[in-house]
């Protein structure tokens, strides 16, 4: 099976399995060798990810993955939470934190400042608005968007305590 067709495939099998448990797929990562891969998947759901959560998802992936037996050579599963600076990986991902602290960087082709701080104000379209701490108010499109972490605000997750 080619590369890109078993990163499908396994996609496919961790959407499903995510939604079976109760949870939300995030992403998906594949690194290591041919020979011995490392499958990352991860998942989250309102209120944080638990170890059991995690267990299940990989318990039910694993099955099909073995079941099916597509992957050439040897694989590590790892299954977990994307972490509280979790990486914003689609444009729905900036609609669903709109109001969150986050730090993203922009690509090289981006006419603007390459690297903002702030929150993220709202999504219009394919445009994000953001509050930069340095630039002010900033728009931009998300394509121009090389990479985008959330940040830890720790007055909210204090005050949640």
């Amino acid at each position: 099976m080619e590369t890109r067709s078993i990163e499908a495939r396994i996609k496919e099998i961790a959407v499903k399995a995510a939604a079976d448990n109760g949870v939300e797929f995030v992403h998906l990562e594949i690194g290591g060798t041919k020979r011995n891969q490392v499958v990352r998947i991860f998942a989250d759901k309102e209120g944080g990810i638990t170890i059991e959560d995690c267990s299940n998802v990989s318990r039910s992936v694993e099955a099909v993955m073995d079941a099916d037996d597509f992957m050439p050579g040897t694989y590590v599963l790892e299954v977990s939470s994307p972490g509280l600076d979790r990486e914003l990986y689609s444009l729905a991902d900036f609609e669903k934190f709109a109001g969150s602290l986050a730090k993203i960087k922009m690509a090289s082709a981006f006419d603007g400042p390459k690297a903002l701080n702030g929150k993220i104000l709202r999504v219009d379209g394919d445009e994000i608005l953001f509050e930069d701490r340095s630039a002010g108010e900033i728009s931009f499109p998300y394509a121009s968007v090389a990479k985008a972490n959330l940040k830890i605000d720790i007055d909210q997750e204090l005050n949640r305590r």
